[in-house]
């Protein structure tokens, strides 16, 4: 039940990013390359300013750059993939640790100099996020380096919570909004309250978690552990689903 309920988080996570990979592509890949550039204004605050050519092309290259590491991070984690072949997953890996590292320091600039939603709170937790992903990356190549493949397994598996914040993020917005019928404890104008500020640290502490509690519970004798283990997965699971059908419905489709 266990690894059944890990299958299945993981088979709806896979899905919901699938979606968010066809909408960046849909929206930002289209456009950029149609000339319409006002649609990236007109969905990132301050997405392209006339005439900074370094801010546009860090905006440009972080928004593009997040869908390589949104299609390579789930194939990374298809064991299919990771044994039947090895050739692949490993220049997958490359490609996604490259990608990754670059997402998060563009980001970091883009936070620090171009959002305009949000406040201190908000953007000093998607900095930790993004060091926090830096050193995770280090890790899984360090490991990975020194064949130290169950260490190298477990942070690549932290490194795709963390480096799925953003998604994570989209989705418990639009599962929140959904339980309590519209934005409740913040302003949907200036992106400010306190429940989005807590909820940008949970977009990767909570994933963080629930990854932890697994990795216990799958070495423990207990089968109570185990049994109850499998069943917040999948109360997770049904939760996740919620936000991405919600975040599709409400937030991608019609923006596309």
């Amino acid at each position: 039940m266990l690894a059944g309920a890990a299958v299945a988080w993981f088979a709806v996570a896979a899905s919901g990013q699938a979606i968010f990979l066809l909408y960046i592509l849909m929206l930002y890949g289209v456009t950029l390359f149609t000339g319409d550039y006002g649609a990236w204004s007109r969905m990132m605050p301050r997405g392209l300013v006339d005439g900074d050519i370094a801010g546009n092309a860090a905006t440009i290259a972080h928004v593009l750059i997040a869908a390589v590491v949104t299609a390579s991070g789930a194939l990374q984690l298809i064991p299919a993939i990771r044994t039947r072949y090895r050739v692949f997953h490993r220049w997958n890996g490359r490609v996604y640790l490259a990608t990754v590292t670059v997402a998060s320091l563009t980001g970091l600039w883009m936070v620090w100099n171009r959002s305009q939603l949000g406040g201190i709170v908000q953007h000093s937790a998607m900095t930790i996020n993004a060091v926090l992903i830096l050193v995770a990356a280090t890790l899984v190549l360090r490991h990975a380096l020194a064949r130290r493949m169950e260490a190298h397994r477990r942070w690549a598996l932290r490194l795709f919570m963390l480096a799925s914040g953003v998604w994570f993020f989209r989705v418990g917005l639009m599962f929140w909004i959904a339980v309590n019928g519209g934005p409740v404890g913040f302003d949907p104008t200036t992106f400010r309250g306190p429940a989005l500020d807590i909820l940008t640290f949970l977009q990767y502490l909570l994933p963080l978690a629930l990854l932890e509690i697994y990795f216990r519970a799958r070495e423990s004798d207990s089968r109570a552990v185990r049994l109850s283990t499998a069943g917040m997965l999948m109360v997770m699971t049904l939760a996740m689903g919620l936000g991405i059908g919600m975040a599709t419905i409400g937030m991608w489709l019609p923006n596309l």
